[in-house]
């Protein structure tokens, strides 16, 4: 969505834009595949009404008419019970918490919500943040499995930004939903939307080759030579690349040591993420949040409870995702036995789940580079989008700075960098 929206912006401003792509379709994260006769997002997405950029574009596309808002529920795996946190009553009632714990906990994110100068919070380790207004018994009982289940044993050099960033985001939605969690989904989903996305660059006159995926980018003369995996080579005077940092790195020789330290050190957090199409729901939360450490993924995305199952020939779609570091083992396991272990731990989780019978197909994504860490003091380590040599810019997540990695940040990024890009020429 980063490469889409630049390419669109830049093209509608008069510039001769060509947009090359790694994978075999568009979309990056965002994309879309089969799920036997189901087409639906290879991973889980939702808009919220507080989602201005993204339902601007949608819009431009000409499907803002097919949004679809559902208020929906969120739950909580703890102790081996499931709970429904989705109001003020039911989190009062929260068993694993006592009173005080609870006042503290809301305090915490009131007090975050209120918080207008992330920057400070850059410079305070999430864990040292959240002991000191949540407490102790909080930390460790809600907290940290929380932050482990996302971060893994990174959480230890993440900022308190992360988390303010995640309050932040629900706040606003909760302001523009009338205080309930509305989130929306496009009718046909990610699929339908860069469908229209591809139908739009072209005729705004974007040259859209798939299946190019980039090895090598060096500067000649006025001009950047580029060089990709199927063998093709390309020559032009401006080029921005959405890569991972570390792959900029090694795909710009020329650029400055200096700007490879920086672009190396921008740490990321993988997925291995299992799309599981079933026979009947689960239950009523759209997301269910783990603490038991006994599960091996990260949370349950029912999108069923968001998305009517009609989209999804009257199933239910349940995401298990499980963030992970970029070597993690997991992405050297198998689909087979990531699945046994992932259904297993399920069925303990909804007794009534019976993988045997209730599973009608299921895949499983591996993605390396998904989102960066907001480490500590995280921007003032960021390599600059523009680089020492004139002409050539690497733009992608890691620059989000006061957000958290979703569609719209990453709309907004590419809206900005086009600006930028556009006002320096």
């Amino acid at each position: 969505m980063l490469g889409l929206t630049l390419a669109l912006r830049l093209a509608q401003a008069g510039r001769q834009v060509s947009l090359y792509e790694g994978a075999e379709a568009i979309g990056g994260l965002a994309g879309a595949w089969a799920l036997g006769d189901v087409v639906w997002d290879k991973h889980y997405h939702v808009t919220l009404l507080s989602d201005t950029r993204t339902r601007g574009v949608v819009a431009e596309l000409g499907l803002g008419d097919e949004f679809q808002w559902v208020e929906t529920k969120t739950g909580f795996y703890t102790d081996g019970e499931l709970y429904s946190m989705s109001n003020t009553l039911e989190f009062l009632k929260f068993p694993p918490l006592g009173l005080i714990d609870k006042f503290r906990l809301g305090g915490n994110i009131f007090y975050a919500s209120k918080v207008r100068n992330w920057q400070r919070l850059e410079k305070i380790g999430v864990a040292d943040w959240l002991r000191r207004w949540s407490g102790k018994r909080t930390f460790e009982r809600m907290w940290l499995p929380l932050l482990r289940a996302k971060l893994g044993e990174s959480y230890t050099k993440v900022s308190a930004a992360f988390i303010w960033a995640t309050i932040a985001r629900m706040y606003a939605a909760r302001r523009t939903g009338l205080k309930k969690e509305m989130f929306g989904y496009v009718r046909g989903g990610y699929a339908r939307v860069l469908e229209r996305f591809a139908g739009k660059l072209q005729e705004t006159g974007v040259t859209v080759k798939l299946s190019h995926r980039i090895e090598r980018v060096e500067k000649t003369g006025d001009n950047f030579s580029l060089s990709f995996a199927n063998g093709a080579s390309e020559t032009f005077d401006q080029v921005v690349l959405t890569i991972p940092s570390s792959v900029a790195a090694e795909v710009c020789p020329q650029l400055k040591e200096a700007e490879k330290a920086r672009l190396n050190g921008v740490e990321y957090q993988g997925i291995v993420c299992a799309s599981v199409l079933l026979k009947e729901s689960l239950g009523p939360y759209y997301v269910t949040n783990i603490t038991d450490d006994f599960v091996p993924f990260t949370a349950v995305i029912e999108m069923s409870a968001l998305v009517d199952k009609a989209e999804f020939g009257g199933h239910a779609l349940i995401y298990l995702p499980k963030y992970v570091a970029p070597d993690d083992p997991l992405f050297q396991e198998t689909d087979e036995a990531i699945k046994a272990r992932f259904l297993a731990a399920l069925a303990r989780m909804y007794p009534r789940f019976k993988p045997e019978t209730d599973v009608v197909t299921w895949q499983i994504s591996r993605v390396r580079q998904v989102f960066p860490l907001p480490t500590v003091n995280y921007s003032a380590q960021l390599p600059a989008q523009t680089t020492s040599l004139p002409g050539l810019h690497i733009i992608n997540s890691a620059h989000i700075l006061n957000g958290t990695l979703n569609v719209n940040e990453t709309i907004q990024l590419a809206e900005n960098a086009a600006k930028r890009l556009l006002a320096a020429e």
